[in-house]
Formats: C-alpha cells, structure tokens, sequence
C-alpha cells in the first residue's frame, strides 16, 4: 500500500475536498451538491451557528493525500475554555467532520480504513490539551449532521479510535410535496388557523378557543438567497406539535396540509422532517410522518465522544 501522507489543508484542495463532501452529502441527500465556496466557508465559520461559533478559537482541517490525491479529511474546532462559553462546549475539542472515500473496488478496502485511521490519530493528537473531544458531524447542507448510518465506514473509524456513540438517534425523512396532505376544512369545529413568522421559518398554528393546541413550521428556501442553488425546490419542516389532549383528533394531518399548500405555492417539490427516535420514549412523530406520506433518508447518531 502507498505510503498515507496527513497534512493542513490548501486552498488548491479545494476541489478535491469539495468532492468528497459532495460524496458524502450525496449518500444521504439524493441530487444534492454544494459548491467549492460553502465548503470553503464551513472552514472559515458556521454560518448557521450565531451562538456557537463564537466561541471557537481555533480551526484547523487535515487533509489525507495517497499518489497526489486527496483521499480524506477532517475539520477540527476548538473551543474556548471560558466562562462565556456554554458548560458542553467549554473546552472541549471537536471533529467537525470526518470524511474518507470508500475506495474503487473491494481490493482496495485497507486503504480507505488506514485513511480513517491515519485521520483520526492526526485529529486527536491536534486536539491534545482539550477538556474532551468529541465527533458530531455537519456538513455545509440541511439535514446531513451526527454520524449518517450511510457512513458506517466513519462510525467504524471512530469506534477504532476510541469514540463512543451518544444515546441520540434522529431519523431524517423527506416526501414529495405531492404526496403530502392538502388543507381543507377544519377536523375540529372551531379550529382557526394561524400563519405568522416563527423561529425556524413559517409557523401554521392551530388555535382553539384562543388557545394554541398545535403548529407545525416551515422553511421554503434551503438555497441561502441562492448560494446553495441544487437545494433549489427543498423545505423543511420543524416542531410538528399537537396539545395531547387534542392528538388523533386529524389536527396535525389538517396543519401539515395547509403548510404543504403554501409550500406548493412556492415552487417547493421536496420536504425534509425530523424524528427523534432515541432516547426520548416515540411520540408518535415517526410513525405519523412516514403515514402522510414521508420516507427514511437516514438515521443518524449523535454526542460521539472519546473515551
């Protein structure tokens, strides 16, 4: 086997480093790619995390090269150890993302693992002095975060380095707009619809004699003003809620057909939704999601932290 060569990033590994993202988001997201400049961007900042990201005081991504070839790499952070920072996060030392390609052939299995393994060695020891060190993936797109069922690859690379998984598992799901629900009269005589801003997009409430029994949200345009233009067509769905005393009753089916309408209206095709699978006892999201028209994309792993 060639020898592994590990060192920092260039900016001429753009390219390269953008493919194997892309490989990676591919697995999960179907027809969905981000461009060189969001994966470039990641590397300088999270722009999805106000809060957190300042307080990063240190950035550094590795990269794996074999012949000439980009074959791996992995994003670090580290965090300051303040009192400013939030108690999970003070000190600590992450791998943003691990990412190795799996190789062209099965012959060539060994080299993909020694990659692995050349990459989270290399991670580690430039974590050294951290409080803890854990591994929660995010790739610069929705939905493709934690450790993806799709990479068992990974899962294993960490496992051999001494990571263990957290207890939280999340299902991500997506459905065709067509084949969601519509809206239509009110299941509950009196149920009023409500339609104002919320905190991850649209929210679509459910009000009953003044009160809120149930809303749902939605966000139309996963492209941030057109930088990531191949999630053109792409929602998501957030806090699909209904009051327990108001459950099986058609409100939840009734404010997801409403927000599929306006979505619809958009020019939206796809919607992502989320379920918390573990360990939380099911509340009856998953099964709900998958019965109206939703399908498994993955489940993924999240709070992987070395031992």
């Amino acid at each position: 086997m060639p020898p592994i060569a590990i060192r920092p990033f260039r900016r001429s590994d753009r390219d390269q480093l953008t493919d194997l993202v892309n490989m990676h988001v591919e697995a999960v997201l179907p027809g969905v790619t981000v461009s060189p400049n969001a994966v470039l961007s990641q590397l300088e900042r999270e722009p999805g995390e106000p809060v957190v990201d300042p307080w990063v005081t240190h950035r550094h991504t590795l990269v794996a090269v074999v012949r000439e070839a980009v074959v791996g790499a992995a994003h670090l952070l580290r965090y300051a150890d303040e009192e400013r920072v939030g108690a999970g996060y003070r000190g600590l030392g992450e791998i943003r993302w691990l990412l190795v390609g799996p190789g062209q052939n099965p012959e060539q299995a060994a080299e993909p693992r020694a990659v692995a393994d050349a990459l989270t060695a290399a991670a580690r020891a430039h974590l050294g002095g951290c409080r803890r060190i854990a591994a929660d993936f995010g790739l610069p797109t929705p939905a493709v975060y934690g450790v993806s069922d799709r990479w068992p690859h990974l899962a294993s690379a960490l496992s051999r380095a001494g990571f263990r998984p957290g207890d939280r598992v999340e299902a991500v799901l997506a459905a065709a707009i067509d084949d969601l629900p519509r809206g239509g009269p009110a299941p509950v005589p009196g149920l009023e619809l409500r339609v104002a801003l919320g905190g991850h997009g649209t929210r679509f409430s459910a009000v009953h004699d003044g009160t809120v029994i149930g809303f749902y949200e939605a966000d139309t345009d996963l492209t941030q003003g057109g930088t990531r233009s191949r999630l053109a067509g792409w929602a998501d769905g957030w806090e699909l809620w209904t009051a327990p005393e108001h459950r099986r009753r058609g409100v939840a089916t009734w404010l997801l057909g409403h927000a599929a309408d306006r979505m619809r209206f958009a020019g939206v095709r796809r919607v992502l939704d989320y379920a918390i699978l573990a360990p939380e006892p099911p509340d009856g999201t998953y099964p709900f999601l998958c019965r109206v028209g939703f399908h498994e994309l993955t489940r993924t792993t999240r709070g992987w932290t070395l031992e």
